[in-house]
């Protein structure tokens, strides 16, 4: 059953930034999506958008139907109704996201009040047992959000994300500013709380490998669009796409010495959404662009037809061991120095593993790239006690990103801006 359906999405903010544009993407019930790309690529706002949170001002776009129903048409009634209860998100940055001044199990209890009915002896009951089910204990309710450390208070964000049984979480970032280890262990909660609850997925991240390992399907995005859409092992070990296939060589693999020693990398920045180069918007930085890439766009087309995999570029349509090597010259080790790197051998290092070059790799911490540490630009209520999430009418209220009151609400029925939206990619 097809629970999420994007059509042909466009976002425009009103300053003229293009920042999704044409995007279409499906998921199942139970299936687990990843979105992947740098900085400014448009992935947050995508997902800020599959729940109408963006800014009063912004030009949407496209179809997005959630269990058959178009968000887009429906009337501010039901996206609120929508929220918290047919779909959720894990904001990125817990600690920009929860309310300061309010203990964790009156923000988890929040929206079971507003959309359970449920009483505030049953709310807290349900807050105590959600904060079980992501490990924590139940007496931790009554904790504020400075005395939790970073992955609790990741934990407490899952928990509220599942408070009123959604059939799709948006996680966007959920492991940025982590230590590895937390991160391993909030993925895999994630990965058993959607198994569990057969709920559809989509995980948004820079971290490719994290996304490979941890999603059934894997999308990249550049320049507000999907260049590359399959499944997520297959784009990460085998891209059809220069930009997919660049991101995948930037993290070293452990045991080869080439791309640990140097790793490849992408010259370059994404374009300004505003000033969008002409043709494919990633002709200036790629490697293998031919003459007809600076003038013409290329849409996503058929490249694995046995998995469905989709590519949007000039080479994909090529046979697969063709495509496959064209684009491996995307890669960006030049040939001299994965040679010399490949004859570096380090020196042994007492009591340390694997120092040397033919030294196992168990000491290793991994292939993951760190994320960004930028500021999160979460649900930050403006107005009242208001905290995080979607679904506070202003006052006291624990969500911020869909207050009716107050400041008003980033849907044009409702009026004003809502302080709580953010306003970045």
């Amino acid at each position: 059953m097809t629970l999420l359906d994007v059509q042909n999405l466009e976002v425009t903010y009103p300053g003229g930034a293009a920042a999704v544009r044409g995007v279409d993407l499906t998921l199942e019930a139970g299936q687990k999506l990843g979105i992947a790309g740098e900085s400014g690529c448009g992935k947050s706002t995508l997902a800020l958008a599959l729940l109408r949170l963006l800014p009063a001002g912004t030009k949407v776009g496209g179809r997005i139907l959630l269990d058959g129903e178009d968000v887009l048409a429906m009337k501010w009634g039901q996206v609120r109704a929508v929220r918290w209860a047919g779909a959720s998100i894990v904001f990125q940055g817990a600690m920009h996201s929860l309310n300061a001044v309010h203990r964790i199990g009156d923000q988890i209890a929040e929206p079971i009040l507003l959309h359970r009915r449920a009483t505030a002896a049953g709310a807290k009951r349900k807050a105590g047992e959600l904060l079980e089910q992501v490990g924590l204990p139940a007496a931790r309710a009554s904790a504020y959000p400075h005395e939790l450390s970073g992955g609790q208070r990741q934990r407490v964000m899952i928990a509220m994300a599942l408070a009123c049984d959604p059939g799709l979480v948006i996680a966007d970032e959920p492991t940025t500013a982590l230590d590895v280890m937390i991160q391993a262990q909030i993925l895999r909660l994630i990965e058993e709380l959607v198994s569990e609850q057969n709920v559809g997925l989509i995980m948004i991240s820079h971290d490719l490998a994290v996304l490979a390992d941890t999603c059934d399907r894997l999308a990249v995005m550049y320049a507000g669009r999907v260049v590359e859409e399959g499944p997520a092992g297959r784009v990460f070990d085998d891209a059809r796409h220069p930009y997919a296939r660049a991101l995948s060589a930037a993290f070293p693999r452990i045991g080869d010495p080439a791309s640990r020693f140097a790793p490849a990398g992408l010259a370059g920045d994404p374009p300004d959404p505003s000033a969008l180069p002409g043709g494919c918007a990633f002709h200036p930085r790629c490697p293998v662009a031919l003459e007809s890439c600076a003038t013409e766009d290329q849409p996503l087309r058929l490249a694995d037809a046995a998995t469905g995999r989709r590519a949007a570029c000039v080479h994909a349509g090529a046979g697969a061991e063709e495509a496959a090597a064209v684009v491996d010259a995307a890669v960006v080790h030049a040939p001299a120095v994965r040679a010399a790197a490949a004859d570096t051998t380090l020196p042994d290092i007492p009591g340390v593993r694997g120092s040397g070059a033919d030294g196992d790799d168990s000491g290793a911490t991994g292939s993951r790239a760190g994320t960004d540490d930028g500021e999160a630009t979460g649900p930050r209520a403006s107005s009242g006690a208001a905290t995080s999430g979607m679904d506070a009418d202003g006052g006291a209220g624990t969500s911020g990103a869909d207050a009716a009151g107050s400041t008003g609400a980033a849907d044009p029925e409702a009026g004003g801006t809502d302080g709580a939206r953010s306003t970045t990619a």
